[in-house]
C-alpha cells in the first residue's frame, strides 16, 4: 500500500506546509483522499496527482484545514478535470449541510449546477463500520471542537489497516482506533505542552505501547514542534513524503 502526504501542515501553514491531505493509492479500486484541507487543490497539482483517479474522499472533521478544499476539488472536477467517474465524499454527521454552506459561500450557485458525474455524500455514524468503494471505515469519537463530531478514522483496505487520528487531545478512543494498525498517522501539535483539543508529542509517545500500531508517523505539527524535530524519536511527516506499508 502506498500513501503520500500531499499536505502535512496545521491550520496556519506552519513551516510553509499545505493543510492536511493524504493520498492513498489503490490502482484497482480507485484512489482515496483522507482529508482535503483548504490548500489541497494546490498540493494535488504540485505533486502531480490526477484528481480523476480519486474515487473517495474521507473527512475526519469539519474544520477548514481538513475539508475546506472540497469546493475547489468539486469545481475543478466539473470545469477543469472534466470528471465523469462517480465520486464519494464521506464525513461526520452534519457534513452534507456544512459542505453546501461553504460551497455557496465560496462559489455562489455551485451547489445547484448539474454535474457530469455522480456525487454521493455520506455521513458516518460513530463506531459503525461501513463499506465505501472497497474500503471498510470505522469512526471513533475524538475530543476536538468543530461544531460536529470529530473523528479518528480506521480504514481497512486490501488487507491493510490505516488509522488517522484527525485532531484531538488524548482520549482513550485512540487505543481501539489505532490498535495493531499497519500505519497510524497521528497529530502531534506541541512537544510537551498540554492543551485542549490537540495532542502533544510527549503524551502520544507515552501511550503508543497501548495502541500497538506497527508504524506511527506524526503530522499536523506546530511551528514549535517543527523546530524541535531533532528531539523526537518517531517518524515525522512532511509534504510529499511517500510511505509504503
Amino acid at each position: 500500500m502506498r500513501l503520500q502526504f500531499l499536505g502535512s501542515g496545521d491550520a496556519f501553514g506552519s513551516g510553509g506546509r499545505f493543510n492536511t491531505c493524504f493520498h492513498l493509492e489503490r490502482p484497482e479500486l480507485g484512489n482515496v483522499l483522507v482529508d482535503c484541507g483548504a490548500s489541497s487543490m494546490v498540493a494535488i497539482r504540485k505533486w502531480g496527482v490526477d484528481p480523476n483517479g480519486i474515487s473517495t474522499v474521507l473527512v475526519s472533521h469539519l474544520h477548514g484545514d481538513h475539508f475546506g478544499g472540497l469546493p475547489f476539488f468539486l469545481l475543478d472536477a466539473q470545469l477543469v478535470s472534466r470528471r465523469t467517474a462517480p465520486l464519494t465524499l464521506a464525513g461526520p454527521p452534519g457534513f452534507r449541510d456544512r459542505l453546501m454552506i461553504i460551497m455557496e459561500a465560496m462559489f455562489a450557485g455551485s451547489t445547484k449546477v448539474e454535474r457530469k458525474f455522480t456525487l454521493e455524500i455520506r455521513e458516518l455514524e460513530l463506531h459503525e463500520k461501513v463499506k465505501i468503494d472497497g474500503l471498510a471505515v470505522t469512526p471513533y469519537l475524538m475530543k476536538h471542537y468543530s461544531g460536529a463530531p470529530s473523528y479518528a478514522l480506521r480504514i481497512e483496505t486490501e488487507g491493510k489497516v490505516l488509522t488517522y487520528s484527525g485532531d484531538t487531545e488524548w482520549v482513550e478512543e485512540l487505543i481501539p482506533a489505532g490498535r495493531n494498525a499497519d500505519l497510524f498517522i497521528c497529530e502531534a501539535y506541541f512537544f510537551d505542552k498540554v492543551m485542549k483539543y490537540h495532542i502533544d508529542y510527549t503524551t502520544l509517545a507515552r501511550h503508543l505501547p497501548e495502541i500497538g500500531a506497527k508504524r506511527t508517523i506524526v503530522t499536523h505539527m506546530s511551528a514549535e514542534l517543527l523546530g524541535r524535530q531533532g528531539e523526537i524519536a518517531l517518524e515525522a511527516a512532511h509534504d510529499g513524503l511517500v510511505v509504503d506499508f
